[in-house]
């Protein structure tokens, strides 16, 4: 999977150990890795398993909801499942969880109506925005705000202070359509006047956020971009996130990654889902599923906040 250009942080095998320790550590993720010779300055961390076609649909009566890769599989499968189990007893039917290792594969999904509801990134939903392919259903409020930030991260015991001091270093991003883990540093560079290939030695695309901050604590990455939320929220359960990293640099504020529906979806299943979800805060089984996300509750969408004039949900023409 990995392709290790550079011997920089010890023996490429000591290190992907290392790097699949941590994995488990933060979410119990397992990937293969294979390693290859070469000069390349783009490594991909993406020969993840893909979950069985099938696995889509296999009951055509049952709720689909897609979860875009924010968190590693094992982590989303953690998070995501009670409150997936919740929406099911709600509606009297079965409920599956839809995964794909990329942002765009599950925009895709939601397009061509394969999966009811979405929870998406910022910057996917300003990708399905252009193609008109969803519609905003709710979206989450934590500590009583509906935004969220990039984090630029390095290790605790860097010397780099500022995002400039990044050059010539390896940097880990998240995903192509994430607007925290890609489009926010992408915009920093190009205010800069530079481009990923001539600013960074190197740079990673991890396809999750926790595994861009693993990258990070096990010296895989020299620095890297990641949603503030998933950065809180992952330092609260395991504080050695915080005290191995350390944030140089924060962006505006955006508009919280949203909750989705296909434009094509029934006018009733969609006012159904929108009802449920924001009632969940006011029932005691919806408040654990919400807790096991780290939500307060799921409230009405400010369409200010990922609209193309002010605050913009990506930061690129």
């Amino acid at each position: 999977m990995t392709v290790w250009t550079k011997n920089r942080h010890g023996s490429g095998g000591r290190r992907m150990m290392c790097l699949a320790l941590l994995f488990l550590l933060l979410a119990g993720c397992k990937a293969g890795q294979e390693e290859k010779s070469g000069q390349e300055r783009l490594v991909r961390l993406d020969k993840l398993q893909q979950l069985p076609t099938g696995q889509v649909d296999p009951d055509s009566q049952a709720l689909r909801i897609g979860v875009g890769a924010i968190l590693s599989p094992q982590g989303t499968v953690h998070s995501y499942q009670p409150l997936i189990d919740y929406l099911g007893r709600k509606m009297g039917k079965p409920a599956i969880l839809v995964q794909r290792k990329t942002y765009q594969e599950l925009n895709d999904l939601l397009a061509r109506n394969v999966v009811d509801l979405g929870f998406i990134c910022t910057g996917a939903y300003a990708e399905d925005v252009k193609k008109e392919a969803v519609s905003l259903l709710v979206v989450p409020q934590i500590n009583g705000r509906t935004t969220y930030r990039a984090f630029v991260i390095v290790p605790a015991a860097s010397p780099v202070r500022e995002f400039g001091d990044l050059r010539g270093k390896v940097f880990a991003f998240t995903d192509p359509l994430s607007n925290t883990g890609y489009l926010y540093p992408l915009f920093l560079l190009q205010s800069m006047g530079q481009q990923p290939e001539t600013f960074f030695g190197r740079t990673i695309f991890t396809y999750s956020h926790d595994r861009s901050m693993a990258a990070v604590m096990e010296g895989i990455a020299d620095g890297a971009s990641v949603d503030s939320l998933v950065y809180a929220f992952a330092s609260k359960s395991n504080p050695e996130i915080s005290r191995q990293t350390k944030v140089i640099w924060e962006s505006p504020d955006f508009g919280i990654p949203p909750v989705v529906v296909p434009r094509t979806i029934s006018p009733a299943l969609k006012a159904l889902l929108k009802k449920l979800l924001l009632g969940m805060h006011r029932d005691a089984e919806g408040k654990k599923a919400l807790a096991a996300l780290g939500v307060e509750r799921f409230v009405e969408p400010e369409p200010r906040l990922y609209d193309s004039k002010g605050r913009r949900p990506c930061l690129l023409p």
